[in-house]
């Protein structure tokens, strides 16, 4: 059975008081909880503070490129789909660059966990304002303040009918803990965005402001229901909601796929004698 100590990795190099800490323990308590080892998931990682995530606990790893979590998640889960797979990534590492990969990931609905660390602000480069970032907030790169409309990745989510989605807060631990926890034990696609205060650039989104803000969805409301998962997740700015905002229940991609579908791929016997016959077909 794990424990905590099984999952001590490398020592953090995030800035003192960041909210990364509180994501880390907060998943780290969820895993031992449930009984998951180390070595029965692996973390796809891409380029920021949150990207650092995996090299702070201990799990298998892969660390892509900026944006590109998802493609190389996807091919793991589609290579072994015994293995749980969970990717990591700040705001604007998914929600930037990485965009266009989270709408086909949704689409596909590929039993992957995202985790979004979604501190509104590039972090790891020194401030400058990111697809979450409020209109009119003045950064460095930004100083007549941002001119963009603020990104909505949960409405955009419901919007494709993305099996799971929520929003969880760094600053609320055993609340973010359960969302990890019904994230993981979902089957298909999980959308888990995560508010994170950046202490170091992002001098307007603190926990406090966030404290005064956010509030959870009572234990009547209803996440199958879209039309109401479409108004929770407009609020912003007075309440913040978190919670499991949206839920449906719908097939997975790697169980549409009728080749891998009863036998992992990695488990299938591989062969190279009738590939000249098979590239015949692509001349």
């Amino acid at each position: 059975m794990a424990t905590l100590s099984d999952y001590k990795g490398e020592k953090p190099a995030w800035c003192p008081g960041c909210g990364n800490f509180l994501i880390l323990k907060a998943f780290n308590e969820a895993m031992v909880e449930m009984g998951i080892e180390p070595h029965q998931f692996v973390i796809v990682s891409g380029i920021g503070q949150a990207g650092k995530f995996p090299h702070y606990t201990r799990c298998n790893t892969f660390n892509g490129l900026h944006g590109r979590t998802l493609p190389v998640a996807t091919g793991i889960k589609l290579a072994n789909h015994e293995l749980k797979v969970f990717a990591v990534a700040g705001d604007g590492d998914c929600y930037g660059e990485g965009g266009n990969h989270l709408i086909h990931a949704i689409r596909r609905n590929i039993d992957v966990k995202l985790f979004v660390h979604n501190n509104q602000i590039y972090g790891l480069t020194k401030g400058q304002a990111s697809p979450t970032t409020m209109k009119g907030v003045i950064t460095k790169t930004q100083p007549f303040g941002v001119l963009s409309e603020q990104f909505n990745p949960l409405t955009l989510a419901i919007a494709l009918n993305c099996s799971f989605v929520a929003r969880g807060f760094a600053g609320d631990i055993e609340h973010l803990k359960g969302l990890i926890k019904e994230a993981v034990n979902h089957k298909g696609f999980s959308l888990v965005d995560i508010l994170q205060p950046c202490v170091s650039f992002n001098k307007i989104n603190t926990f406090e402001w966030y404290r005064e803000r956010v509030y959870k969805l009572s234990d009547d409301y209803d996440p199958k229901d879209r039309l109401l998962a479409f108004q929770k997740s407009l609020e912003w700015g007075e309440r913040i909601p978190i919670g499991v905002i949206y839920r449906n229940i719908r097939p997975t991609l790697e169980e549409q796929i009728i080749v891998i579908k009863d036998l992992p791929l990695v488990k299938q016997d591989f062969g190279v004698n009738n590939i000249q016959e098979i590239l015949k077909n692509f001349y």
